[in-house]
């Protein structure tokens, strides 16, 4: 897979490409350097415990454009996805003139959830009693309708909020109009071809924003992945790219000397790097050797938290076809070590928290994307409390 360096189709970001991305990395190699923050951010501890901060955390994503799902996971007219995002229940659909919209996931007589996981229908049905809705939310079917001889159809549909498609992913927006300038940083992240292998959720007992953390650095690769990452990277070596809200960290393999002196437009670094793209507020994009995640962290409560993970299949530059088979290997490797590695230090850190032994966390040089995490997510926090 490679990332098109693409804004709104104009091939124009501040992202590195791959020859200057080796160059950078074999300078880093060789003079036993990584790439620094100017700052020193002291993030208090009661932002991971304090129910005030998540309900503010929470109404701040569903303030902002987010990634929801991506668009492999709606492939085709009547395709679905229904989850909870920020605490709320949302169904987004491919409507049968191919575009996506997303609704509140309520059924407007009694609330309950008219959809459930994902699958490809031609009109959502309440369980509870029937009422029917169109892909495009509107009220079709009222078993009984002499029962409510004053409804209006017109105004019963489902609550439709802000949608759109970009780069591959489908962002929504839960609350008010959807500001494009929020999105002018968004890349084309996967192409139409790549497939979604699997999907899952996982539950942990950690803030989101401590397992968001887990994805910024690898100042910890050496000590926490011994012996599943670090075998095959380097000790806290990473290039790490800002740009708007959001960052990339990248993380070599060794395996990328098999490269070092190849002439710069012959350069392809596909399987010779882990490239992390932290999308603010609260999603990523892992792109590994043959597959790639968008990770969204969903906030549940102060001290719980869902990871989101819809895995696709990676293409490569000489367009060899990746296998279902390759993917799933290469994502087991991922999942089974370091991820499991990550999640069991977050939750750790989670249950000392409450303890007082800090009263802050505290991010060095080494770790510049969790910074500008932090910064941003500040600055949209005040901002937000102001309105």
């Amino acid at each position: 897979m490679t990332i098109q360096n693409t804004v709104n189709g104009v091939a124009d970001t501040p992202l590195l490409d791959d020859a200057a991305l080796a160059e950078r990395i074999f300078r880093h190699i060789d003079d036993g350097t990584t790439d620094l923050g100017e700052q020193v951010w002291r993030e208090p501890v009661s932002h991971y415990l304090s129910v005030e901060r998540f309900n503010a955390e929470c109404k701040l994503i569903r303030q902002h454009p987010t990634p929801f799902c991506p668009s492999a996971a709606l492939p085709e007219n009547g395709s679905y996805v229904a989850r909870i995002a920020a605490g709320n229940p949302i169904v987004a659909a491919r409507g049968e003139d191919g575009s996506v919209r997303a609704f509140i996931n309520a059924c407007r007589h009694r609330g309950m959830q008219v959809a459930a996981g994902n699958g490809c229908t031609r009109a959502f049905s309440c369980p509870y009693h029937g009422w029917t809705y169109g892909l495009d939310g509107s009220l079709k079917g009222i078993p009984g309708q002499s029962g409510f001889p004053t409804l209006n159809r017109d105004q019963h549909g489902l609550k439709e909020v802000s949608a759109t498609e970009r780069g591959g992913i489908i962002y929504v927006q839960q609350e008010g109009d959807m500001d494009p300038a929020l999105l002018s940083d968004a890349l084309d992240y996967f192409s139409g071809d790549q497939a979604l292998f699997d999907q899952q959720v996982l539950t942990d007992c950690a803030n989101w924003k401590l397992l968001y953390e887990t994805l910024m650095e690898g100042y910890h690769i050496k000590s926490l992945h011994q012996e599943s990452f670090y075998p095959f990277g380097y000790d806290n070596l990473n290039v790490i790219e800002t740009f708007g809200a959001h960052s990339r960290v990248v993380y070599p393999f060794k395996r990328i000397e098999q490269v070092r002196g190849t002439a710069p437009d012959k350069l392809d670094l596909t399987g010779l790097v882990t490239s992390v793209f932290m999308l603010f507020p609260n999603a990523s994009i892992s792109v590994l050797s043959k597959h790639s995640n968008l990770v969204i962290l969903e906030p549940i409560s102060p001290s719980q938290s869902q990871w989101v993970i819809y895995s696709l299949i990676n293409t490569t530059s000489d367009n060899a076809p990746i296998t279902a088979e390759e993917a799933r290997r290469d994502a087991a490797f991922v999942n089974d070590s370091g991820q499991e590695e990550d999640r069991a230090a977050a939750t750790a850190i989670q249950q000392a928290l409450a303890s007082g032994a800090n009263t802050h966390l505290t991010f060095g040089h080494f770790e510049k994307a969790i910074v500008h995490f932090h910064q941003h997510l500040e600055r949209a926090l005040n901002l937000h409390s102001h309105r």
